[in-house]
């Protein structure tokens, strides 16, 4: 089925008479004879809209409750089942009420169109993801209803809508967009002529866009030949800040000024994978990126500006998108950073430097533990203080058979003692004491902080210099291994998460449990916003909003401010944990636990809604097997019987007696197989559906084996019977026991070589009674001996003139119904065994022990 068409009728504001116009374009559509109804359109009150929507067919809407309170939705289901030609669908970027099948109108749009109906839409610009931040600026009203970009730029058409601003204030003075209570604020306010003139160029230059895009379109569907220019891709470079979100945005209109423009965002990270971005900020990013129709994109690297230019050469990027050093001034003077860097080195890119609300506002270092242990420092400090003056003492007590330079290295190599112990400050404060004890203990003039040797102060200047670097380097080393420590521990968790996925135990409470153990945590839940409630700040701590899915260890959390740990996965899940708060670095890996948990909860609902539509597809295949299967079965024996009356019934024939025996044998024969086919048929869809009727009670086998046979018609002297008459009675259904009979029998039958008869047996075995019906047919390979009790199967069959295959199926299956059992053996020298068992009447006397053989 072909996809409906879309057209948009875009405005720059609320009133500029965008659904007039699609009601003016349903109207004209009706009077060329398309049919056309009206899916959802809010007249707002005016009058000429009003009178618009008269004799037009509109399709009932959609009801919902929503906390008391009843709203009306576009019913999609109802239009797609009354599958008119073009319907009119209003407000595109309209979010539905909590409980929708579709969290947005776009969306349900969407499915309209899947179903070959053409829509008629319209949307305001203010709507559009990309210039949502734009809007906010020049109207200081957040507009929380958007529609992703790439939505309304698939339309067929886009249409723009446009009314002047004085115009626009005209028609809202004179009560035409607005109620009379409302056309002061909104004047004064969103309706101001500058707003209105801002949001009328960007609807003029968003649609200028989309006109490029159409242009080029047609010149390549009637190939015309002309200029080429490349397309352009914009790369815009994230940091993981919170300044991402205003450079995606920026980016995104820079890559919609150009036709066909492709939007990256790339991320680069650390080689040595020490340190990262908030992972936080990036998946909102990604999450922004890719609903205005980008990509995300990560690499690697250490030079960042080298990486950056990289990646956009090997995109064939023309533009590149940085953001504003978020640096001081004092930083900058040291180094020009990464902007400036890029710009130097871009060659053929443009680069655009954004500026945002943190830039040159110094960039915050993260915090994080010390990188040696509370004792060694303490260690250190008291090497630092009290070790230092006992190493002077001790070297001014010998200060007479010693040089300066010799003391001046004991107390470097001190210093470097009190670093490798202590880490960095206390070895720069032994250091500066160490450069103060030397000057007045060991220097002339003694016992004052004065030199007069210039050698001897450059001596302790060096002095202190290496000792400081020294204790940098070693504090650097220390928190580089505790990095690396970290960041391996982190590996081998996520290594152990991965592999704990590929053994298949990717269940929720198993994944919760993992975390649980790996993080220490007193109990850990995945928590998930109740159906019907819509996100909001103020749920965080309401236990109603919210349902338990998965928990492991102790007393759940019932909502997220109840733990001490909380990871937000989407709107409506949430990772909660209680036993002890994490750092920066263990939330990183916490996310990924919650992310694959999510995956596993999305996992096992697919797989359960997999398992319920099982039973709904082997019910349509059973169907498409059961059309195509008796497409000819049914034709052949009706044909027959047909053929046969008819021919009895002219008159321009005179048949002989021998010849009208033969023609009514013929129809005999014939409504003999359909009945027997349409019982079949019959009795496989009751036991399929579970509404079989059963009588169970005592039968003799000796009764029941005997009409079998007989129901066999001319096939009856070719089975021969051998039951005993001594044999207890069985607890069946009479009449569907010898239905089960004449079912295995005629097959056996069929299958058997001309000559050789069917040998129907009957013993008992401790509490059952076995009836085995024997032929010396080609048998049926081991491998494939359950094959034969599925529906329309006929191992080795090429045509269906033989039977749909139903006979062994639904014998099987009324033998399970009525508590007996069905199996296939191989008959020894040759052929099929089906071993028919049903347990014996409460009648029944016991069998000796030696008897059951």
């Amino acid at each position: 089925m072909p996809r409906g068409k879309l057209r948009i009728y875009l405005g720059a504001a609320p009133g500029v008479g965008k659904t007039f116009a699609m009601l003016g374009e349903g109207r004209r559509a009706l009077e060329r004879g398309r049919d056309v109804v009206v899916g959802f359109v809010e007249t707002h009150g005016r009058a000429r809209t009003a009178e618009l929507l008269e004799g037009m067919e509109i399709v009932p809407r959609r009801t919902l409750v929503h906390r008391g309170t009843a709203f009306t939705e576009l019913d999609a289901d109802a239009v797609i089942a009354r599958r008119p030609r073009t319907t009119l669908i209003d407000e595109l970027a309209h979010t539905n009420v909590p409980g929708s099948k579709n969290a947005k109108r776009w969306q349900d749009v969407e499915e309209i169109l899947d179903a070959g109906i053409d829509v008629v839409s319209t949307v305001n610009i203010q709507h559009l993801e990309s210039v949502n931040d734009v809007i906010r600026q020049i109207t200081g009203v957040p507009q929380r209803e958007t529609v992703p970009d790439e939505v309304v730029r698939r339309a067929d058409q886009v249409e723009l809508v446009d009314m002047s601003p004085e115009a626009l204030r005209r028609r809202m003075a004179h009560g035409n967009v607005y109620p009379p209570e409302r056309v002061d604020a909104a004047l004064s306010n969103y309706f101001r002529v500058g707003n209105l003139t801002a949001l009328r160029e960007l609807a003029l230059w968003w649609v200028a866009g989309k006109v490029d895009e159409q242009l080029e379109r047609y010149r390549a569907e009637h190939g015309i030949a002309g200029t080429w220019e490349a397309r352009e891709r914009v790369v815009v470079a994230l940091t993981g800040g919170p300044e991402g979100d205003t450079l995606l945005r920026r980016a995104a209109r820079v890559a919609a000024r150009t036709k066909g423009a492709d939007l990256l965002a790339v991320h680069v990270t650390r080689a040595d994978g020490l340190t990262g971005a908030d992972p936080a900020h990036l998946t909102r990013q990604r999450v922004l990126v890719e609903s205005m129709g980008g990509t995300y994109h990560q690499v690697v690297g250490d030079d960042v500006p080298r990486a950056l230019l990289d990646f956009a050469r090997g995109v064939n990027a023309t533009q590149l998108v940085l953001g504003a050093s978020r640096r001081g001034r004092f930083a900058q003077l040291f180094s020009p950073g990464v902007g400036i860097e890029t710009t130097a080195l871009s060659g053929s890119i443009d680069v655009h430097l954004v500026t945002h609300e943190k830039a040159g506002k110094g960039r915050r270092p993260p915090r994080s533990r010390a990188a040696l242990t509370r004792r060694r420092r303490l260690t250190g400090w008291a090497l630092a203080v009290p070790g230092l003056a006992a190493l002077t003492a001790a070297l001014y007590g010998v200060r007479t058979t010693l040089t300066l330079p010799s003391e001046i290295l004991l107390l470097l190599a001190w210093v470097v003692g009190v670093a490798l112990v202590g880490g960095m400050w206390p070895a720069v404060t032994a250091a500066v004491g160490g450069f103060l004890l030397l000057n007045f203990f060991f220097t002339h003039p003694y016992r004052t902080l004065f030199i007069s040797d210039p050698q001897v102060l450059l001596a302790l200047v060096v002095f202190v210099l290496v000792a400081v670097a020294v204790s940098a380097i070693v504090d650097l080393a220390a928190r580089r291994a505790r990095e690396a420590a970290r960041a391996g521990a982190d590996a081998e968790l996520l290594s152990t998460l991965a592999g704990h996925v590929l053994r298949g135990e990717a269940a929720v409470p198993s994944l919760l449990a993992r975390m649980r153990e790996a993080f220490a945590l007193s109990s850990a839940t995945l928590l998930e916003r109740r159906p019907g409630i819509a996100p909001s700040p103020g749920d965080q701590s309401e236990p109603e909003a919210w349902r338990i899915v998965a928990t492991a260890g102790g007393a759940p959390c019932a909502c997220p401010a109840s733990a001490d740990v909380d990871v937000t996965i989407d709107d409506r899940l949430t990772l909660a944990a209680r036993g002890r708060l994490l750092d920066a670095s263990d939330r990183r890996v916490l996310e990924a636990f919650a992310a694959e948990i999510a995956v596993a909860l999305r996992q096992e609902r697919l797989y359960e809604q997999a398992e319920r539509a099982k039973p709904l597809a082997e019910a349509d295949r059973m169907r498409t097997a059961l059309l195509t299967a008796v497409s000819h079965d049914l034709r052949t024996p009706l044909a027959s019987a047909k053929a046969a009356v008819e021919s009895l019934r002219t008159t321009e024939v005179q048949w002989s007696p021998e010849d009208r025996e033969e023609l009514l044998a013929t129809a005999d024969e014939s409504l003999t197989k359909l009945d027997r086919l349409v019982a079949n048929l019959l009795d496989m869809s009751r036991l399929q559906a579970g509404v079989l009727g059963l009588s169970t009670h005592p039968v003799a086998l000796e009764e029941i084996v005997p009409r079998a046979i007989d129901d066999l018609g001319p096939l009856r002297d070719r089975v021969e019977s051998d039951v005993p008459v001594e044999l207890p009675e069985i607890v069946a259904d009479p009449a569907l026991l010898e239905r089960i009979l004449v079912n295995l029998m005629a097959n056996a039958v069929r299958y058997s070589p001309p000559g050789e008869k069917v040998l129907v047996t009957a013993s008992r075995h401790r509490e059952r009674v076995e009836i085995r019906v024997v032929d010396r047919g080609p048998g049926i390979p081991v491998a494939d001996h359950e094959r034969v009790f599925l529906p329309f199967q006929r191992l080795g069959d090429r045509d269906n003139h033989t039977g749909v295959g139903l006979g062994l199926a639904l014998s099987r299956g009324l033998a399970e119904t009525m508590g007996g059992t069905l199996v296939p053996d191989e008959t020894p020298g040759g052929g099929l065994t089906m071993i028919l068992a049903f347990p014996i009447g409460a009648g029944a006397q016991a069998v000796p022990a030696e008897e059951h053989i």
